[in-house]
């Protein structure tokens, strides 16, 4: 009973044992594990693999196709009709693709990238506009 209540006071006084995540440098005692000091090494992503979702303005009419169907709820209409876009929050998408699927306009696509992780769930790298 006692070791553990010397355990809890030094692990009250000593920092996290782990880093927080995304990590935005390599703390030292994992640099000699790094190859070239990257964090993270580009991995291959498989065909046909549903990452980050793009979105191409320019050619999207504004049906609203996309929101309609989207279990999450992670693509909202923003303006009025004839200047209607779409903004979609990834923190919420489940990377379905049926928004992709149902586009007439091919304006939505499935992109490789992955590393998501983010610290704020309404930062710029989460939300496409």
């Amino acid at each position: 009973m006692i070791s553990a209540f010397f355990e809890l006071v030094k692990q009250l006084i000593e920092g996290p044992a782990t880093n927080p995540f995304p990590a935005k440098f390599a703390p030292s005692s994992v640099k000699k594990f790094l190859e070239k000091g990257k964090i993270n090494p580009p991995v291959p992503v498989p065909p046909k693999f549903r990452g980050k979702l793009e979105y191409n303005r320019d050619t999207c009419v504004g049906c609203g196709l996309c929101a309609k169907v989207c279990p999450a709820n992670a693509i909202e209409m923003v303006g009025e009709p004839p200047n209607r876009k779409i903004r979609v929050f990834i923190s919420r998408c489940t990377f379905c693709s049926q928004c992709v699927d149902i586009c007439p306009t091919k304006s939505l696509s499935m992109s490789g990238e992955f590393l998501l992780a983010d610290t704020d769930k309404n930062s710029k790298n989460l939300i496409v506009d």
